[in-house]
């Protein structure tokens, strides 16, 4: 049994409380750090028992969520106290009711708000989802719940190592799936790209491991080139009298394994490392002016890339981000990112709402904030949605690129990037989304799916005729669409179904049978169909599945002779197993079967997760899988463990896609298929190569043993020519 050093703990206890005490000063106010100091010992009393994965008294957690609320986030009191209460009522006999009456409504609100729920919802939701929802459901009482339990969520990921490896994935996917998008649309910045790069840490352990080591041996160097390219900005502004501070840094490690993503490039090949904040303290009335004039000095020093200039000062983004940014061309043709804003723009870009409250009484007016909050509000209030669709929605809400566009009447509009005519439909209105036709654009008449640019003016056409279709679901990317299209979709599913069953009532009442549970039942079955509202819907169509057999004897002789029920176009289930490939749940000591997803199309080496399926058994995905992040955000329950068996000596090969580009000459596809079938034996299953313009882009499915085949393979390939790039594919 392990023994604690208990004075010890308690004089840590203490320091961290106290340090709590010296960050929160700025925003206590008289009487406040007594009502502190209550929380705090009523949640090292409630706790006082309990210890963490790590073995740490659990009274460390709570403390240091209250310090990131009031340090990193900047709320006050009323937070830092629900910060150090926030699992009192979840995890100890306290009730919530005696939390109202020794901090009043508001603490109690925000509290419960916090509070996870408890018990089981069923196979067919997720937990994760509902527990979710319901917390956002504060949003319309207080977002200071969403602001603590990012705070919350924070600091777990800090200390996430302590937790199994299926729990790391779990809470890891979760935190890149939802939370920290949620971050970023609240103007987190900071706690966005740190959830995000502690994200990455456990979902793709060697690839962080990777990119950080790489910049840890590059950061004398880059350091050395920031000051150089600084230097002469700091000079010029200091000559024009500004009181400005400049600051260097380099991009986050998932930000740049976007990039490398999105480019398909190497590290050494991701052109813009490094961006570059100059901060002025500037009056109110002189902000844009000194933000612009300080874009003029940088541009006479450095040569801008006019495709990279955005203007969030004029038309703020809708978390209220303000600030102008520009790429330019620094020493030795590097592109370096520019970001000029005020002191009060820097706050609200790191501290989000919670900044956006201190100035919302000033000059700044409301934010966009409201605006977005209010349109979460409308998903929320959808009585129809269920857990996991609410979260698909919402989820879309979470955009981090946005256009402007114009009504007809010149109002600006703000969408995420992609979104079409039919969204700027229902962000007008969601009845005129529902009767919507056409629009034009810029004058023009174009489709509804037509995706709308920066600056666009639209004009909605309208008939009282039209009703929403399930094709729209194919191109709306708002939430707000989404969610009102469904709900219409439901509600005439709904009304078609309630035809189909008084159809089939007195069909069944002519065969002289009863209309029951256990007869549709049977019928469902026998032609897979999936419910019985399904089923309804296609006799109300007319579309009645046919058989040889007429109903009554189906029905009659499953009863009669309880012969299993042979599906219409059965067939039989593939699978790709290989004995011996995995070891699937084997802490609970299970054999389980299973099928490889062909989303990700996993091999030997990939880190994999295994999901239960509802009548497909478990597949398996690799962990960086997008397909797989949802699942395991939404579905942790329904994940088991899964590793490979032997690895690396497996004993028979699996299909792997490759994408290789390069500049086109005379033999060099000779020389790639010659590398791959002649020199390293590997069998080609397709392949496919086009050349436009002196380029070519090769695809080829390639049947290699591991990753580490696989690996060697790739850099076999790109040793031909230094113009050459190869990247994984997924196969589906």
């Amino acid at each position: 049994m392990q023994t604690y050093d208990v004075e010890l703990e308690k004089k840590e206890i203490l320091n961290r409380y106290r340090g709590l005490l010296r960050v929160s000063k700025g925003t206590r106010e008289d009487g406040d750090g007594k009502i502190i100091r209550k929380a705090f010992e009523l949640a090292l009393s409630a706790h006082q028992d309990m210890r963490r994965k790590s073995g740490e008294p659990y009274i460390y957690h709570p403390i240091a969520v209250a310090r990131i609320a009031a340090e990193e986030v900047g709320l006050g009191t009323t937070s830092i106290v629900c910060a150090l209460l926030h699992d009192v009522v979840e995890d100890t006999d306290i009730e919530l009711d005696y939390i109202e009456a020794e901090f009043g409504k508001k603490v109690a609100n925000i509290i419960d708000g916090l509070t996870k729920m408890s018990g089981y919802f069923g196979q067919s939701n997720s937990p994760q989802a509902e527990n979710f929802r319901r917390m956002l459901l504060t949003l319309s009482d207080d977002v200071r719940v969403i602001l603590i339990k990012l705070c919350d969520r924070l600091h777990n990921m800090r200390t996430l190592e302590h937790m199994s490896v299926k729990g790391q994935l779990k809470i890891a996917s979760e935190t890149k799936y939802l939370y920290a998008p949620l971050a970023h649309r609240l103007g987190l910045y900071p706690i966005k790209t740190e959830l995000e790069d502690l994200a990455l840490k456990y979902t793709e352990p060697e690839i962080y491991a990777s990119i950080k080591d790489k910049l840890k041996a590059t950061k004398e160097q880059r350091n050395r080139f920031i000051r150089k390219f600084i230097k002469p900005i700091k000079t010029s502004l200091e000559e024009l009298g500004l009181d400005i501070e400049i600051k260097g840094r380099s991009k986050s490690i998932y930000s740049i394994l976007q990039k490398m993503q999105k480019q398909k490039v190497d590290f050494e090949q991701v052109y813009d490392l490094f961006a570059v904040r100059i901060i002025v303290n500037s009056k109110p009335e002189r902000e844009k002016l000194d933000c612009w004039n300080i874009y003029s000095i940088v541009t006479s020093i450095y040569r801008p890339n006019p495709d990279r200039l955005r203007d969030w000062i004029s038309t703020p983004r809708s978390n209220g981000y303000e600030s102008l940014h520009t790429t330019v061309m620094g020493q030795s043709g590097k592109w370096v990112e520019v970001q000029i804003r005020t002191v009060r723009m820097d706050e609200i870009a790191e501290m989000g709402y919670a900044a956006h409250w201190r100035y919302k009484e000033g000059h700044v007016g409301d934010s966009g904030l409201d605006d977005w909050l209010g349109r979460i509000r409308e998903i929320l209030d959808n009585p129809q949605s269920n857990a996991i669709d609410f979260l698909d929605d919402f989820k879309l809400n979470l955009f981090s690129e946005e256009i402007f566009v114009f009504t007809p009447k010149g109002d600006i509009r703000k969408l995420p990037k992609d979104a079409t005519a039919l969204d700027f439909a229902f962000e007008i209105h969601t009845e005129i989304g529902s009767k919507c036709i056409g629009a034009k654009v810029n004058g023009k008449l174009v489709p509804l799916s037509e995706k709308l640019q920066r600056g666009d003016q639209i004009e909605i056409i309208t008939s009282a005729k039209q009703k929403p279709n399930k094709g729209w679901l194919d191109f709306v990317v708002t939430g707000k669409a989404r969610t009102r299209i469904k709900q219409v979709l439901k509600e005439q599913t709904r009304k078609k179904a309630a035809d189909g069953k008084e159809i089939l009532v007195r069909k069944f009442r002519n065969w002289k049978l009863p209309l029951n549970t256990e007869n549709m039942r049977i019928l469902c079955l026998f032609f897979s169909v999936m419910s019985e509202q399904d089923f309804y819907v296609l006799v109300a169509e007319d579309k009645m599945p046919k058989s040889s057999l007429s109903y009554k004897e189906i029905i009659n002789n499953y009863k009669e002779r309880k012969e299993p029920i042979k599906k219409v176009n059965e067939r039989p289930a593939e699978s790709n197993k290989k004995a011996g490939d995995l070891i699937i749940g084997e802490e609970d000591g299970l054999d389980l079967d299973y099928t490889y997803a062909k989303c990700c199309s996993p091999i030997p080496g990939d880190d994999v997760i295994g999901f239960i399926t509802v009548g497909d058994g478990i597949k398996i995905h690799r962990t960086n899988c997008k397909n797989a992040e949802r699942l395991m955000s939404n579905y942790g329950y329904r994940i088991i463990k899964a590793r490979w068996a032997g690895f690396p000596n497996i004993n028979h090969s699996f299909f792997a896609g490759l994408q290789v580009t390069g500049i086109d000459s005379v033999g060099l596809v000779s020389k790639v298929t010659d590398i791959i079938s002649k020199e390293l034996k590997v069998n080609m299953e397709a392949v496919s190569f086009k050349a436009k313009d002196g380029t070519f882009v090769g695809n080829l499915v390639l049947e290699i043993d591991s990753t580490h085949h696989l690996e060697g393979l790739i850099r076999k390939i790109k040793s031909i020519d230094n113009h050459i790039e190869v990247i994984r594919t997924d196969l589906e």
